[in-house]
C-alpha cells in the first residue's frame, strides 16, 4: 500500500489550514513555508479541494483559504479522495487483473485491506488531529521556525 506525495501533501496542507483556522484565511505561501511544499503544487491541490467543497477561497488583502466547515466534519479520507488519490493495497489498482489479466490468489485480501484503511481514514477527522497534543507541538515548532526566519530577514 502506498499513498503518493499528492495525498500526503493534501492532508498535510489541510491539517495546517485547520490548525491556523482561528487566524482567518491562510495563504498558500504560509502553508508552503511551514510545510516545505511548493506553492504551485499547493495551487493544484487546492483547486481540487475547492471543487470538492472542502475549502473556500478568500480574496483581497489577508486572503487565502479556509475550511468550508468545521475541522471535525472533514475526514482524512475525504481529503485524499478529493485529490483523486486512493489507498489501494492491491497491485492491480483494484481491477482484479493482477496475474496476467486474471485475479491473483491474494487479490481479495489486499482489496479488503484497502477498504479497512479507507474506513480507518474516514473515521479520523482534521479536528481529531488538531486536538492531538503531539500535532499541536509540531505546529508550534513550525510557527517558531517561521517567525525566526522572518525576524532574521528583517534584521539583515
Amino acid at each position: 500500500m502506498r499513498l503518493t506525495t499528492k495525498g500526503r501533501y493534501a492532508v498535510t496542507a489541510m491539517l495546517d489550514l485547520a490548525l491556523h483556522a482561528e487566524d482567518g484565511a491562510v495563504s498558500l505561501a504560509d502553508i508552503a513555508e511551514r510545510q516545505a511544499i511548493s506553492i504551485s503544487y499547493l495551487e493544484q491541490l487546492f483547486a481540487k479541494l475547492r471543487r470538492r467543497g472542502l475549502v473556500v477561497s478568500v480574496r483581497g488583502p489577508g486572503g487565502g483559504y479556509r475550511l468550508s466547515g468545521a475541522a471535525a466534519d472533514v475526514s482524512v479520507a475525504s481529503v485524499i479522495d478529493a485529490v483523486d488519490e486512493s489507498v489501494d493495497a492491491t497491485r492491480c489498482g483494484g481491477q482484479g487483473d493482477c496475474q496476467e489479466g486474471v485475479t491473483c490468489l491474494t487479490h481479495y485480501l489486499w482489496s479488503d485491506l484497502s477498504e479497512q484503511i479507507h474506513q480507518f481514514l474516514t473515521d479520523i477527522s482534521l479536528g481529531d488531529l488538531v486536538a492531538r497534543q503531539e500535532v499541536r507541538g509540531i505546529a508550534d515548532r513550525q510557527n517558531q521556525q517561521r517567525d525566526a526566519r522572518r525576524l532574521s530577514l528583517i534584521q539583515s
